[in-house]
């Protein structure tokens, strides 16, 4: 099937169904059915079963997915042989944890290049990660098409266009602006207040039944 056609609610949950297969074959395990993929993920086995069927056969019914076959493939489909690499451009307290942590578990993607504009930060490295004064970005940006954006409001509009303009094609945006770029651009925008506000609502709104997602 031409991927393009694949849902995008089904292309986000992707990544989730690898780190849990994954797992698995590091576990010596052999086979999980939908049901077991359902209660590790929190994906209810009718909408794993259907996103599966995107792809074609991957499982058999009465014996479940092949672990090995399944990690292979989606390894294919996530491009995780293949190392992206990421710059990150604010080193605050959020900018400083994903540079210690730089997806660790994910060895396809890297932040490689940091840029903050705090002369006692700058020429320093955090994580492995060297950090570059603001003002050379331009310089060092090249051959990078991916950004973590995590700088002030107030400056996130006019360093998503340097970056634009350098080529950038993809920016995972922690900060409350909601950027405008040229069309050809993806940008994920990721609000951690508006994220906590949306789960105080809902827990206050909508209760879970014990033991029960």
């Amino acid at each position: 099937m031409d991927e393009r056609k694949i849902p995008k609610a089904t292309a986000k949950r992707l990544p989730l169904y690898y780190r849990y297969l994954n797992n698995l074959n590091q576990q010596g395990k052999t086979r999980v059915s939908s049901q077991e993929l359902s209660e590790a993920v929190k994906v209810d086995s009718a909408t794993i079963r259907r996103d599966f069927s995107y792809f074609g056969a991957l499982g058999k019914k009465g014996y479940g997915y092949n672990v090995e076959y399944l990690l292979s493939f989606f390894r294919k489909t996530l491009n995780q042989d293949e190392v992206t690499e990421v710059a990150l451009i604010g080193v605050g307290n959020l900018g400083t944890a994903f540079l210690k942590y730089n997806f660790l578990r994910n060895n396809n993607i890297n932040i490689v290049k940091a840029f903050d504009s705090d002369p006692k930060k700058i020429g320093t490295n955090v994580g492995n990660v060297p950090i570059y004064d603001i003002e050379d970005l331009d310089e060092h940006i090249e051959d990078i098409e991916v950004a973590i954006l995590t700088v002030p409001v107030s400056e996130a509009e006019i360093i998503a266009n340097r970056l634009v303009d350098k080529g950038i094609k993809g920016i995972l945006n922690f900060t409350p602006a909601r950027i405008t770029v040229p069309n050809h651009i993806r940008v994920h925008h990721i609000d951690l207040a508006v994220e906590l506000q949306s789960l105080v609502y809902f827990l206050k709104h909508y209760p879970l039944e014990k033991g029960k997602e």
